[in-house]
């Protein structure tokens, strides 16, 4: 029976380039696996199957947007990017503050953040009925135990119900606890900290706030803003015409507390690292009832981020180039790594996988290094910019203004399609050697 696809009558999926196609496995359903299987799907690839180890999912994080280089590829493989914009903010700008008293230091499209920023929890919905509509079966309740990197005949992974799985090729996109991490690198490596924190919280707004004045000046239309000061800054986003409220401080924070989505934030804290910032904020901050505290950790470059037996079992999106919240790009940059895994994957034959993936991995990686320094450079700058500076200096806008705007332009797949005899040629020569090269020392 042919697989289903999407709606859109202009759309067209490609032909598998291997008979019978390539079968893939994808452990994790995300939103990075979700565009691995939606990628994987339109070039004519086998998607077996897309795990995950949860039961069922719920309604987690908060803010989240994706900037139009992710956009393009999306449309491309036949997502519906309407059903995002639909969802995301509405805002035309946004509006990067003074920390104390809320002057507007910046303002500038939000599409030069990231596009439409959304709820993570209603962009994942969205995510999951594109992999369904392609008649991709998602596996809940699947738990990774073990995997085998054999070259021949196929690698597998194990299950804890002790089921076994083979694939042709084994794309890992179940985050930076992923398991393959410590396959493909040969030992297991800890995060680092990175001196911040973030306490976040997402609710939506009670009819007395919505009438207290001290507290709803953002409540009336979308708007998304940052007050930004030394060491510390304030992200708040409104969505659904002030139905829904959205606020992240990011601080310095050297305290030992395990990587958490989950971690329950101290309100006494945000109140007493909020008791300087603008009124026009402050009080919706201090008002709230509960939020949660998460560390961010540092993960230095990876290597590489394919086994080293079979070559057949990949990183992908977080699970090996994990991205902070100031970059604004880690799910776009997860599309465009499932865009070139694809690619990459449909340019070689059934024998020659390995030159695939690891022509995958030397496209990536520098491409994924931009996009995290970009958002490492954006925290630096609004964390210094008014360090040991007069209250009534004049800031230079271009200093505190989000500079994403360049990455939009990049067409993933097609620089793969262009540079691909360069990096395939290099790929084999390493081969050859019998020495794959690292990404990086």
């Amino acid at each position: 029976m042919a697989s289903p696809e999407p709606k859109d009558k202009s759309y067209q999926r490609r032909t598998s380039p291997h008979s019978p196609p390539l079968r893939i496995i994808i452990v994790g359903a995300g939103l990075g696996g979700c565009a691995a299987a939606a990628a994987l799907h339109h070039h004519g690839h086998e998607v077996v199957a897309v795990l995950d180890k949860v039961r069922a999912f719920n309604r987690l994080g908060d803010s989240l947007g994706l900037g139009e280089n992710a956009y393009k590829l999306l449309a491309r493989w036949g997502c519906s990017i309407k059903e995002i914009q639909e969802i995301g903010n509405q805002a035309p700008t946004m509006r990067i503050r003074r920390w104390h008293d809320g002057k507007v230091l910046a303002e500038q499209p939000l599409m030069d953040m990231a596009g439409y920023i959304g709820h993570r929890g209603d962009y994942h919905d969205i995510f999951l009925k594109w992999v369904r509509e392609r008649g991709i079966p998602i596996r809940m309740g699947c738990e990774v135990v073990a995997y085998s990197d054999a070259a021949a005949p196929t690698p597998s992974l194990t299950l804890a119900t002790g089921e076994v799985l083979t694939a042709d090729v084994i794309v890992a996109c179940d985050g930076i606890k992923s398991l393959a991490r410590h396959l493909v690198l040969g030992a297991q490596d800890d995060p680092v900290s990175s001196g911040y924190a973030c306490f976040r919280a997402y609710f939506e707004p009670s009819a007395d706030m919505r009438a207290d004045p001290a507290r709803n000046a953002f409540l009336g239309e979308d708007s998304v803003n940052f007050w930004i000061g030394p060491d510390t800054h304030v992200v708040q986003n409104t969505l659904r015409g002030g139905r829904e409220f959205n606020w992240i401080l990011t601080h310095k924070d050297d305290g030992d507390v395990p990587e958490s989505w989950f971690q329950p934030g101290d309100m006494d804290e945000v109140r007493r690292l909020v008791a300087d910032i603008d009124p026009a904020i402050r009080e919706a901050i201090k008002s709230t009832d509960k939020c949660l505290d998460w560390k961010i950790c540092y993960r230095k470059p990876l290597p590489t981020w394919v086994s080293p037996e079979s070559h057949r079992i990949v990183l992908l999106g977080d699970s090996c180039h994990a991205h902070l919240p100031t970059s604004a790009q880690g799910a776009s940059q997860a599309c465009e790594s499932a865009g070139v895994l694809a690619v990459c994957l449909g340019l070689v034959a059934r024998d020659e996988i390995r030159i695939g993936t690891r022509a995958y991995e030397k496209l990536r990686f520098p491409r994924t290094r931009v996009s995290q320094t970009h958002g490492e450079d954006l925290r630096d700058r609004w964390h210094n910019v008014l360090k040991n500076v007069d209250g009534d200096i004049e800031i230079d806008p271009e200093m505190v203004k989000i500079k994403n705007r360049p990455l939009y332009a990049f067409d993933a797949e097609q620089d793969a399609v262009d540079n691909w005899d360069e990096v395939s040629r290099k790929v084999r020569e390493e081969f050859t050697k019998g020495e794959i090269e690292p990404l990086c020392n």
